[in-house]
């Protein structure tokens, strides 16, 4: 059976939104070490492997939003798509205190090899999907742990990414969320939303388009029902931010 880096979903969608999901799955193809990295399930049931809950969202988010949308098929710790290429945490050996055995002695040719199966398809997909389309406005989903081992407990229940660079969609759905009175909501947090050559950087940032990127806490995203709740609650959200953006 041949490997598919990705998924794309709803492609004769016609609206502007395209939503994505960088870390969809914890899959390794067989195509890397066999497909196991020497860790065991419960490890790879962690953050440290993928964003668990954020593909549902991103799907149910781009049918309510009617536009398409593109999902990683490999776990964050074969390469990570939300990296530059040159990025030095592109590929991962010690993850959250974990060391990942797959990857241990991987080098500059390994290295190599995943781009070439995983990392480069992925990011030239989400290049024609949206080369191809009018006025394209770029949707991240992800999700995020609500404790890193040693630190405190994280207390937002959805965080909103931006660059400096292009800050105006982030920002307007950042005060459109802390309206809701039942949410915490992190702006840059809980990470800094620019880091040079990231997915959204690469693919919205150089080309001038509207962007955000949406950290949802696991805990709230376990469930399919959850997913599809916050996936109905963010759509018209989105709407207002990009009209409340003039972008």
């Amino acid at each position: 059976m041949t490997y598919h880096p990705y998924s794309l979903h709803g492609r004769e969608r016609t609206g502007r939104w395209c939503v994505t999901c960088d870390h969809a799955t914890n899959f390794v193809p067989a195509e890397v070490n066999g497909g196991s990295l020497g860790l065991p399930a419960e490890d790879m049931a962690r953050h440290i492997a993928f964003d668990p809950g954020a593909a549902g969202v991103a799907l149910a988010l781009a049918e309510q939003l009617g536009g398409p949308a593109i999902c990683s098929n490999f776990s964050r710790l074969v390469i990570d798509p939300n990296r530059g290429e040159d990025d030095p945490t592109l590929l991962m050996k010690l993850y959250d205190g974990t060391i990942i055995p797959g990857n241990r002695h991987a080098g500059p040719e390994e290295l190599e090899r995943r781009k070439a199966l995983c990392y480069r398809p992925y990011h030239d997909a989400l290049t024609e999907l949206l080369g191809a389309r009018e006025a394209p406005v770029l949707c991240s989903v992800h999700s995020f742990t609500p404790k890193l081992k040693g630190r405190p407990a994280r207390p937002w229940q959805v965080g909103v990414l931006h660059s400096h660079v292009d800050p105006a969609l982030a920002n307007a759905l950042i005060a459109r969320l802390r309206r809701e009175p039942d949410l915490v909501v992190g702006d840059n947090e809980p990470y800094g939303g620019h880091l040079p050559g990231d997915a959204v950087d690469r693919h919205a940032l150089q080309h001038g388009r509207p962007n955000v990127l949406i950290e949802l806490r696991q805990d709230l995203i376990e469930t399919d029902a959850q997913q599809a709740a916050w996936a109905a609650r963010l759509a018209p959200l989105l709407e207002e931010a990009l009209e409340a953006s003039g972008r």
